[in-house]
Formats: structure tokens, C-alpha cells, sequence
């Protein structure tokens, strides 16, 4: 069957078919992936389009996937960061989602706490598992939307579950039908879809599933679950790591609207940001994350990546409160205890700190050479130099202006003898065995110490 494509202006093939392939032994893709040796990349080379959807988003599942990896939140915690993620998000809802248990009394008052906050994003949405008690709760809570678990991997299907393809088949269809049954959309968690068999598996399920939802009159979602980080984003790459391959199979073999597509990935090899972006290029609409990545082993692909990864790939923030990031670390760390790497992108304390001294005088000439973008207007994080054995004058006079937040006519030059005067304290205390930075306080102190009159009218001028 030919179809004109007005996007690509071209006549192509509309309709692909693919049978399942209900295998007597699994396919566990052992040249790939043999345990005893690093996962290999295969190739094969084959041309896949970009197809950028014109609409694209975030969800949220910190408090499904990613509270799973941490010591639980109270319900006061949960929605201080929803409204966080509200903010994020920005009016047009960039935060689209965010993924909530139902199973303890405690997840059902944090469900009602954030439901009473009346905000339209991200919508709430539920996990469950796949029998008749999970969908009373979801139904009684008033939830439109919910996750069910469907692995497709034969690694869950033969060795997890011990079932065949074709039983594993008919079981997610007979829970997925009860869920439609109740009107409640499913969103069906591809679970390990980078090691399924793509073709013999994951694409005539996937065909089926908007078979059924045409059927039903009820949308049916497929999060694909990069849940090993398997996943890779180079061109040529083979399935079933492929995150083109898979994303543009279900796009347009298996007909699946991008609006209705989502990316779970996770961060084993370092690889969860780049899967993402490049789900989003292949005609996924929906990237899932977590608060600062957290989730299961290395995490889930960070919201605060993704918000300047839409950003980047759009040229606006198209509404959104990028400082909304910098009080999710501040609270995460401060009222959770969640430790976070000091050279974590855009949340770490020291992502924009400069420490080397010829760095640092670059920094006090112009901010640009050294800082990734206006970090203080975005993010609500100015640039800042580390002051320490190596810093030199430029390290010490960038210190003074940010911490007095001097600007025009008031900024320190770095031969400035209140600089100098600093920078001698700082390093006798280096000549005598120091070995840690220097602390704001630590060197406001040698600041008045070295000219009280000329630090009282800095602290004036910090206070105003």
C-alpha cells in the first residue's frame, strides 16, 4: 500500500507487517551480550530519518521510579516538589506527567495532597501491578492514566516469568483489555526493550495494542524502557540497542503516534541524556525522568538535563522556570539528604566554580569565556572561582564581586591592594600546610581584617 507524505513530500510504503514469532528458546542476543564481556555495539548501517515531533515533554517519575532508590519522602516533601515541578514545567505544562504509587496509605495522601493543589501539570499518574485489586485503586482515586508493567525482553518473558512470547502476548492483552474495560488508559511499560527481539516481539505487540485502542476508542501509550541502559544513539547502529531503530520501528512500522510514545532510559553506561535527545529526534514526544536522575542502580535520565536539552533544541525555554532546578537540588540535598556530586551538571556546587588561576583571570575579564551560558539569570547560580593555593589575584577579586555582588563602576580590579592584601593571607595559610579551599567566611574575615573601613562599605553595598 502506497501513501503520499506530505511531511517528505514522497510516496511511501504505509503498511509493514510483522507476526510474532512465538520461539521454542529465547533469543537472548548472546553475541551482543555474552555477560562475561562488556556489551558489544553492532551495526548494521541502515539509514534511519530524524522525524522531530512537533510537540515534545517531559514526565516525571521521582516518585515512583526514583523513590525507589532513596529513603522514602513524607507526603510534605512530595509536594514541595511537585509544585517545583509545576514551576519547571512553565504554563504550557513541559512537565507534563508525574508517575505516583498507590499502594500505602502514605502514597494515597500524597496523591490527594497534590491532587488538592489544583495545578494542571504535570497531570498525576499511577504505577501497577497487572490484577483486579490495582485497578480498584486506581479507579477509586480518580487517575485517567496508569502504567502497567508488559516486559518484552526474552530475558523477563522466558527466564523471569517462564512463560512463551505468545503467553506472554495474551496475558498483557487480557490485563491491558481490563484496564480499557474500566476506561482507563493504559501506558504500556516496554520493560527491557533493548535486549527484545524487535521484529519477532516488541513490533507485532506493539501493532496490536493500537489495533486494540482504535478498537476501544481510547488511547494506548508505550513507554519504552531502556532499563538496562543498553540503549546507544549512533548512526548505523543496530537493533535492538538502537534508540533510532526503535523509536522510528514504532513510529512507523507499528503506527504509533508520536504523541503516544515515551523514553525510559537509565544511565548504566553513561549514555541516558544522549538516548533521550535523540528519542525526541526520532519522533518520541515524551522523555521520562527523575529529580536529579535518581532511580534504580545509576539512575534516570535527570529533568534538569532534559529542560536544557529542550532549550538547546529549541532555541526558547518556552515558558520555563529554569531556577525551579537550583531549589531542587537546595532540597533535595538540604531537607532530604540526598547526596549530590559537587561536578554534577547544572545542580553540583562546583559545575560553574573555576579554580585555576589563569582560568580565573579570564572569568574576571569577561564571564563568557569560562561559564556555559548566564548561569545567574537562569539558573539563579553565578559564576564563582574557588579561592585556594592556586587561584592567584584573579581568583580573590572574582571571589569580592560575586560574594559583594559588585558590578559596573564598583568592581575590584585584581591589583586592587585590598586583593592584594587577601591573596597574602591566603597564601601564608597555604605555606603552612592548608590543603582544603577557602571558605566565604573564612575570607570575608581576612577581607575586613585587611581594611575594616573598606569592607563595612561593602557589606552596605552587598545588603542594598
Amino acid at each position: 500500500m502506497l501513501k503520499f507524505d506530505e511531511k517528505q513530500n514522497l510516496l511511501m510504503q504505509a503498511r509493514y507487517q510483522y507476526e510474532m514469532q512465538d520461539v521454542a528458546t529465547p533469543n537472548l542476543y548472546r553475541e551482543v551480550f555474552d555477560y562475561n564481556s562488556v556489551p558489544k555495539i553492532a551495526f548494521n548501517m541502515r539509514h534511519v530519518p530524524p522525524d522531530m515531533p512537533e510537540e515534545i515533554w517531559m514526565t516525571d517519575t521521582t516518585f515512583r521510579d526514583g523513590q525507589q532508590s532513596v529513603s522514602p519522602f513524607t507526603v510534605d516533601q512530595i509536594v514541595h516538589l511537585f509544585k517545583l515541578l509545576n514551576r519547571l514545567g512553565g504554563p504550557k505544562g513541559l512537565v507534563r506527567q508525574s508517575e505516583f504509587f498507590v499502594y500505602t496509605e502514605k502514597d494515597r495522601q500524597a496523591l490527594h495532597a497534590c491532587q488538592d493543589l489544583g495545578l494542571k501539570f504535570p497531570e498525576i499518574t499511577t504505577w501497577i501491578r497487572a490484577n483486579e485489586k490495582d485497578f480498584e485503586l486506581v479507579k477509586n482515586e480518580g487517575i485517567a492514566e496508569t502504567g502497567i508493567l508488559v516486559s518484552c525482553s526474552d530475558y523477563h518473558i522466558f527466564n523471569k516469568m517462564k512463560l512463551t512470547r505468545g503467553k506472554a502476548r495474551d496475558k498483557y492483552l487480557g490485563v491491558i483489555k481490563a484496564a480499557l474495560d474500566r476506561g482507563i488508559k493504559p501506558r504500556c511499560h516496554f520493560e527491557d526493550i533493548t535486549r527484545a527481539d524487535f521484529y519477532g516481539f516488541v513490533l507485532p505487540f506493539a501493532e496490536e495494542l493500537m489495533k486494540l485502542s482504535q478498537e476501544a476508542g481510547i488511547p494506548i501509550k508505550i513507554r519504552a524502557c531502556d532499563t538496562m541502559g543498553y540503549g546507544v544513539s549512533y548512526y548505523g547502529a543496530a537493533t535492538p540497542r538502537s534508540v533510532p531503530g526503535i523509536i522510528y520501528g514504532l513510529r512507523h512500522y507499528a503506527h504509533v503516534p508520536s504523541d503516544m510514545l515515551e523514553w525510559h532510559g537509565h544511565n548504566d553506561f553513561y549514555k541516558v541524556v544522549s538516548n533521550a535527545g535523540t528519542a525526541w529526534l526520532y519522533g518520541c514526544s515524551s522523555i521520562n525522568c527523575s529529580i536529579l536522575g535518581i532511580g534504580e542502580r545509576t539512575g534516570n535520565c535527570p529533568i534538569e538535563a532534559m529542560a536544557i536539552e529542550y532549550a538547546s533544541l529549541r532555541g526558547t525555554t518556552d515558558g520555563m522556570d529554569l531556577t525551579a532546578i537550583t531549589e531542587m537540588a537546595d532540597y533535595m540535598e538540604r531537607e532530604i539528604g540526598l547526596e549530590i556530586s559537587p561536578r554534577q551538571p547544572f545542580v553540583g556546587r562546583h559545575f560553574n566554580v573555576t579554580r585555576a588561576g589563569i582560568h580565573a583571570d579570564g572569568l574576571l575579564k569577561d564571564e563568557e569565556i569560562y561559564n556555559i551560558f548566564n548561569t545567574a539569570l537562569l539558573l539563579n547560580r553565578p559564576a564563582m572561582v574557588a579561592v585556594d593555593a592556586t587561584s592567584g589575584l584573579a581568583g580573590v577579586a572574582h571571589w569580592m564581586n560575586g560574594y559583594f555582588r559588585l558590578a559596573g563602576d564598583h568592581v575590584i580590579d585584581k591589583n586592587d591592594p585590598l586583593v592584594v592584601a587577601v591573596r597574602e593571607m591566603v597564601a601564608e595559610q597555604y605555606a603552612n600546610g592548608r590543603n582544603t579551599v577557602m571558605g566565604d567566611e573564612e575570607l570575608e574575615i581576612m577581607t575586613r581584617n585587611a581594611d575594616v573601613e573598606r569592607y563595612e562599605r561593602l557589606v552596605f553595598h552587598k545588603s542594598h
